[in-house]
């Protein structure tokens, strides 16, 4: 029996917020209406019921007049249950109190007299008063006739009218709330319709500006981000097979030869051949590996680190490369991070500065800012050589991406040092890129510092 859908839940709900306010206020409504007409009616009986009060505490009742303007009947009591004085509509009546009163004051009854008031109730306004003969207790009633019509009126009206209004709100509310979900069921008929070979389609974005758009808009950014990783991964897998095809065919090549080759002197150069690309497709490998893992978006083992320290024990390690490494190094920058991606990231820039390089390679690091978003750690690898033209600079990060001048297998690699280097540095918080350099590639890695504790 519990609504299902969201426009059904909203409907009931309005339906029952309103039927719950409804209540409230008709309660409300016909206690202060009750009231007010109760005042009234008993304000006038009040009057004449202390006016006959006086009279009996002087003796006087003889000059007591007819029931006025706002009563219907007047009765006396005396302290032993006789009736004193009483207008005509209660002549031959006993008493009108059950119990006989115990000392002087004013008290308000609703009583039904059918001899006096019919089907009416009345308000019945007793007074006690001392006199020379003892208590005397003064009856004065009048009809809640009009009371009882305006509840019975309102009553009505609210029984009516309370059902039509609850209708009209669930039915507003069900169309309007039909309004507002139409186009989240149309965003949702076209996810639904999407698979893995639609990620070019998009949701219908609707004209207005509210949450609903704002869902539409987010869905087609994520279908965009959904498509371009797509995209991004098949290229990936057909360069992934490109790269692999000629190291592997060549390998092929070289132990076929071998087996072919019946002069054992020739045997260790096609096997150290045989083993070079073995070494490169396992290179390769790794790199793939390593860049599924950065796809993943594994966490970073996060540890307090001195860069410093990172960048010179990645230059110690490589004293055989082709050119001298120079390097300026400021003491004392701190990062977060894992030790071993950030020696990658510098491995990466060293061997992309080296594979380029004329005579010399060098390294900085430095800090720079200090304001509200803290410092940051600056290491610079500049090459003597080439260089990278303006247009390349964001082309050498992709993924086996190599320029004209690096494509040959000796002299190029796999194109892929640069890509890890900046999805390295971007799981630390950092970017990498090429900047403007007065000669060579000028390479800038700039990572967030961590502040001491």
């Amino acid at each position: 029996m519990r609504p299902t859908t969201v426009r059904a839940r909203a409907t009931a709900g309005a339906v029952l917020v309103v039927a719950a306010a409804l209540a409230a206020a008709s309660f409300a409504l016909l206690g202060l209406l009750e009231a007010n007409l109760l005042r009234n009616a008993e304000r006038d009986a009040a009057q004449q019921a202390a006016t006959v009060a006086q009279l009996a505490a002087a003796g006087d009742l003889d000059r007591m007049r007819p029931a006025g303007h706002g009563a219907d009947f007047v009765q006396v009591v005396n302290a032993r249950g006789r009736v004193l004085r009483a207008t005509q509509n209660l002549a031959g009546l006993p008493a009108l109190a059950p119990v006989k009163p115990m000392r002087p004051g004013t008290s308000f009854h609703t009583w039904r007299l059918r001899p006096v008031g019919g089907e009416h109730r009345q308000r019945v306004v007793q007074v006690t008063t001392q006199t020379p003969q003892g208590l005397v207790t003064v009856f004065v009633g009048t009809s809640l006739r009009d009371v009882d019509a305006a509840d019975d009126t309102t009553t009505a009206a609210l029984v009516v009218g309370g059902p039509l209004l609850l209708a009209t709100v669930g039915l507003v509310t069900w169309r309007v709330t039909g309004r507002a979900l139409r186009p989240v069921e149309a965003i949702r008929a076209e996810v639904s319709e999407i698979t893995d070979r639609d990620l070019h389609r998009r949701v219908p974005v609707p004209p207005t500006r509210d949450e609903v758009a704002r869902l539409a808009e987010t869905m087609n950014t994520t279908l965009d981000r959904l498509e371009s990783s797509g995209i991004r991964q098949r290229r990936f897998i057909a360069d992934a097979s490109h790269e692999l095809r000629s190291p592997i065919t060549v390998l092929r090549t070289q132990l076929e030869v071998a087996l072919a080759v019946r002069d054992p002197e020739l045997w260790p150069e096609l096997i150290g051949g045989a083993l070079e690309d073995i070494e490169r497709l396992q290179q390769l490998a790794s790199d793939l590996l390593l860049l599924a893992r950065i796809d993943a978006a594994q966490p970073v083992v996060a540890v307090r680190l001195d860069l410093g320290d990172v960048v010179g024990g990645a230059v110690r390690s490589r004293l055989g490369d082709r050119v001298p490494v120079r390097t300026s190094l400021e003491a004392g920058v701190v990062v977060e991070g894992s030790e071993l991606w950030l020696t990658r990231v510098v491995t990466n820039l060293l061997d992309n500065a080296q594979r380029f390089a004329a005579e010399g390679v060098d390294v900085t690091l430095r800090t720079t800012g200090g304001g509200p978003d803290g410092r940051t750690a600056v290491l610079e690898v500049l090459d003597d050589g080439p260089g990278i033209a303006p247009e390349d600079r964001e082309r050498v990060f992709e993924r086996f991406a190599r320029l004209d001048d690096a494509r040959s297998r000796d002299h190029g690699g796999a194109g892929l040092g640069l890509a890890i280097a900046r999805d390295l540095a971007a799981h630390h918080g950092g970017t990498v890129a090429a900047e403007e350099a007065p000669r060579g590639a000028r390479l800038v890695v700039r990572l967030p510092t961590s502040s001491g504790r």
